[in-house]
């Protein structure tokens, strides 16, 4: 009996000092109401329900990549468990603070470099743009998409290039012209590349961007749009045709609870359709039954592997063959893209 009261003590000591896995987010832009940031602050925000008291998160918004970016990354490193950095050009920057900080583990994403502490992680967009693409072609009439991007890397670039063959499924000659804004967040010069490719023919606009301004623009010239990251169909009521989103919050809890577990190991986590992390929605009613069932009917053989979005053969945009009959590009080649397929025009950049 006389060690019974001890143990209680002991234990109920160790009950009240535990302390919440402290869980930080970098973002690259503001987090807004609609976008890439947006869309990992919904799941940051989904990690709160889910585990209540035993986490506690924090996010720092429109951290600029580069050197800024790794000071902030070691600030929050003194005061964090896990960290979530959520742009590709925190690559380096991670690596280099992770190395420092071998007790915090790190999570990148969109990411390339792994390490002991530090973990890859995204999602395979690509396959909802590819659907989009089909969306896009089945509503536009000239044959000619407008498609405003970001930075040419080739989380960019294969989605650009998925949704040309989305749209070539429908219409096998359709053109899609890319503008680069060469910004994550950049509102404003994304307007002005909007109306430059309206100018130039394009009826239907799609976008890698930070902002919903593509759709705005759409909205006020009367063609139509798709908007990316999360669902921007508010933004442009007539011009919305659908979103590719992504939804973070079973990545986040499954990567959070592996680190409760004490088993999280750093590994390259990229999912899809097949998980719904990564979607089509908000599939605008102005869209016709046979093309939203058509749309389904890809869906369906993507997650079930009967249809291989980048298998051969397909040429690249001076029409010579890149991938040949027969054959599929592997994830290294998808996580190194650096080419644009038959049918993309514009500015093309490399990287």
């Amino acid at each position: 009996m006389k060690l019974i009261l001890p143990i209680c003590l002991f234990l109920l000591s160790f009950t009240v000092t535990a302390e919440p896995l402290r869980v930080a987010f970098v973002y690259v832009g503001p987090v807004g109401d609609a976008g890439w940031s947006y869309s990992h602050d919904l799941g940051r925000q989904h990690l709160e329900q889910q585990f209540g008291d035993d986490v506690v998160t924090s996010y720092v918004e429109s951290v600029p990549e580069g050197r800024k970016a790794r000071k902030v990354l070691a600030e929050l490193a003194e005061e964090n468990d896990i960290i979530f950095a959520t742009s590709w050009g925190y690559m380096v920057p991670m690596q280099r603070v992770a190395a420092q900080f071998p007790g915090v583990k790190f999570e990148h994403a969109t990411g390339m470099r792994r390490g002991d502490n530090l973990s890859t992680y995204a999602t395979r967009a690509y396959e909802a743009r590819y659907l989009s693409g089909m969306v896009a072609a089945a509503m536009s009439k000239t044959g000619k998409i407008g498609y405003v991007a970001a930075f040419p890397i080739s989380e960019v670039i294969r989605g650009l290039n998925a949704f040309t063959l989305g749209a070539q499924a429908v219409k096998p000659h359709v053109k899609v012209v890319v503008e680069w804004t060469q910004a994550w967040y950049a509102p404003q010069k994304a307007k002005r590349l909007s109306h430059k490719l309206i100018d130039q023919g394009a009826d239907v606009l799609a976008q890698h961007t930070d902002t919903p301004a593509p759709i705005e623009v759409a909205q006020a010239r009367g063609v139509y749009a798709i908007g990316y990251h999360s669902d921007m169909s508010g933004f442009g009521a007539k011009s919305h045709l659908a979103s590719v989103v992504h939804d973070w919050a079973n990545v986040y809890e499954r990567r959070i609870q592996a680190l409760t577990d004490q088993n999280w190991s750093a590994k390259d986590v990229w999912s899809g359709l097949k998980d719904s992390s990564s979607k089509l929605t908000a599939i605008s009613a102005s869209v016709p039954g046979h093309v939203v069932q058509r749309v389904e009917v890809a869906k369906q053989k993507i997650i079930d592997g009967r249809l291989a979005i980048f298998s051969g053969p397909i040429k690249n945009h001076k029409g010579r063959v890149r991938v040949k009959a027969g054959r599929e590009l592997t994830d290294d080649d998808l996580q190194r893209m650096n080419w644009y397929v038959q049918g993309v025009e514009g500015d093309l950049k490399f990287f």
